[in-house]
C-alpha cells in the first residue's frame, strides 16, 4: 500500500521539485480547468452521438444529451454546476442560432394560401396548452399560474431537434415541411404565451402591477427591436457580399451573436430574439440575399454545445418516480393534443401522413429547459418543485424526442436511406 501511494504521489513530487528550480511553473494543479473539462464533455458527447448513429441508427442528438447526462453534476458530476454556468452563454448562442434558423422557415405565405394548414396550427396551440394546463391543474395540483407556465414552455415543439433531424435524414417532402412549418408555427405562439405568463407569475408573487405589465412589454418590445436591428444589418452588410459564399454566413452569425450579446445585456431572452431575427429576415429578405437550402455544418458544432449542455442541465439528482409518471402523463396529453388538432385539421394530405406529421412534431427539449429557467430566475426563491414537471418532460422528451421525429420522417419514405460514413456529422 505504502509503494502504490508513493506512486501516486510522485507527479505531485516531481512536479513540487521541478518548481524549486523553474520559477515560472505555477503550484501543482489540484483539480482540471474548467474550460479543458468543458472541452472533454463536448468530445464525449460527439463520440457518444457518432456511436449510437453508427452502430444504432439513432439520432446523434441523443448521444450528445446522454453524454452531458452522465457526466454533468446530478449524476458523475465531473462537470460542476459552476463550470455549466460558464458555459451558459456559449449554450444560449448556439440555441439562439438554432432558433434563428427555425425563424426563417416560418412561411407564412404559404400558410395564408392553405387554410388547412392554418386551422391545423390553431388547433395545435389551442389544444395543447389547455390540454397540458388541465393536466397541470387537475390531476399534479399546481397553482393556476405555474400551470399556465408549464403549457406555455411545453407546448411548443423543439425547432433545434426538428431542424437537425430533418437534417440528418436528408428528409424532403410533404410530411417534413409540414413539420417544419407547425414547429416553428407552435413555437412562435408559445414565445407569446411565454411573454403573458411572465405577467401572471408577476401576479401571483409580487404585490404591485407595475411589473406584470411592464415585463411582458419589455421582452415582446425589446425581443422586436434587437431583432429588427440585427436583420438589417445582416441584410445590408450580405447584400454587398457574394451569394451562398461563407462570408454571408458569417456575417449572418456575427449579426446574430451581436442580437444575443444586446439581448442577455437587456435581459431579454435570447430564444425569442433570435426566433424573431429569423422571421423577420424571411419576410425582409426580398431578394433572397441569404437565401441557402441546407444548415451550415457550423450548425452541427453548436448543436453539439447546446445538447450537451442542456443534458447536463437536466435535473436527474431530484428526479422520483411521481415527478417521472406526471413527466409521462404531461407527455402523453400534450401528444393526444397535437395528433387530434393534425387528424382533425383536414387538408389535401392523407389522414395517415397528417398523424405522422402529428408524430413528427412531438420533440420538445431544449427552448423548454431554457424558458423554464427564465421563469425560475425571475424568483429565485420560489420552491423550486414548480419548475421539475417541464424539466423532466423535457428531459425524456430530449431522448425521445430526436427518435420520434425520425421514426415520422422515415414511416413517410421522406428520409434518405443513405448511410453516413461514421464520423461525418450532419
Amino acid at each position: 500500500m505504502d509503494k502504490l501511494l508513493a506512486f501516486l504521489h510522485l507527479p505531485r513530487r516531481l512536479w513540487e521539485e521541478a518548481g524549486e528550480r523553474l520559477s515560472f511553473l505555477p503550484p501543482f494543479p489540484t483539480q482540471v480547468d474548467s474550460l479543458a473539462l468543458f472541452a472533454l464533455l463536448l468530445v464525449a458527447g460527439l463520440l457518444a452521438g457518432e456511436w449510437l448513429h453508427a452502430r444504432l441508427r439513432w439520432p446523434r442528438l441523443i448521444g450528445y444529451v446522454l453524454a452531458g447526462s452522465l457526466l454533468g453534476p446530478s449524476l458523475l458530476g465531473w462537470i460542476s454546476a459552476d463550470t455549466l454556468a460558464q458555459a451558459r452563454p456559449i449554450a444560449d448562442a448556439a440555441l439562439g442560432l438554432l432558433l434563428l434558423e427555425a425563424g426563417r422557415r416560418l412561411d407564412l405565405r404559404w400558410l395564408a394560401s392553405n387554410p388547412a394548414l392554418l386551422r391545423g396550427a390553431l388547433a395545435d396551440v389551442v389544444l395543447s396548452f389547455f390540454f397540458i394546463y388541465f393536466f397541470a391543474t387537475a390531476v399534479v395540483g399546481m397553482a393556476p399560474a405555474w400551470a399556465a407556465a408549464t403549457a406555455a414552455v411545453t407546448m411548443a415543439s423543439a425547432p433545434a431537434v426538428v431542424l437537425l433531424t430533418v437534417e440528418e435524414s436528408r428528409a424532403q417532402g410533404q410530411v417534413t415541411e409540414r413539420v417544419v412549418l407547425y414547429t416553428a408555427l407552435g413555437s412562435a405562439a408559445a414565445f407569446i404565451l411565454f411573454a403573458a405568463v411572465l405577467g401572471i407569475v408577476h401576479v401571483e408573487l409580487s404585490k404591485g402591477w407595475l411589473n406584470a405589465v411592464a415585463h411582458p412589454l419589455w421582452v415582446v418590445v425589446g425581443g422586436t427591436a434587437i431583432a429588427w436591428l440585427a436583420s438589417r444589418i445582416a441584410l445590408a452588410i450580405a447584400g454587398r457580399l457574394p451569394k451562398r459564399s461563407l462570408a454571408q454566413v458569417f456575417v449572418l452569425i456575427a449579426s446574430a451573436l451581436f442580437a444575443v450579446g444586446v439581448a442577455r445585456m437587456l435581459a431579454v431572452p435570447v430564444f425569442l430574439t433570435l426566433f424573431l431575427m429569423g422571421a423577420l429576415l424571411a419576410l425582409r429578405d426580398e431578394r433572397q440575399v441569404l437565401t441557402y437550402t441546407a444548415l451550415p455544418d457550423a450548425y452541427w458544432l453548436l448543436a453539439i454545445i447546446l445538447f450537451v449542455v442542456v443534458g447536463a442541465a437536466l435535473p436527474w439528482r431530484e428526479f422520483t418516480w411521481i415527478a417521472g409518471l406526471q413527466a409521462l402523463g404531461l407527455l402523453g396529453v400534450r401528444a393526444l393534443a397535437k395528433l387530434a388538432a393534425l387528424y382533425w385539421a383536414g387538408g389535401e394530405l392523407a389522414p395517415a401522413k397528417r398523424l405522422l406529421v402529428g408524430i413528427g412534431i412531438q420533440p420538445l427539449s431544449a427552448t423548454a429547459v431554457f424558458m423554464a429557467y427564465e421563469v425560475a430566475a425571475l424568483y429565485p426563491g420560489v420552491d423550486r418543485s414548480a419548475l421539475l414537471l417541464p424539466l423532466f418532460a423535457a428531459a425524456i422528451m430530449e431522448l425521445a424526442g430526436p427518435a420520434l421525429c425520425r421514426a415520422a420522417l422515415v414511416r413517410a419514405g421522406e428520409a434518405e436511406g443513405r448511410r453516413q460514413q461514421t464520423g461525418e456529422i450532419g
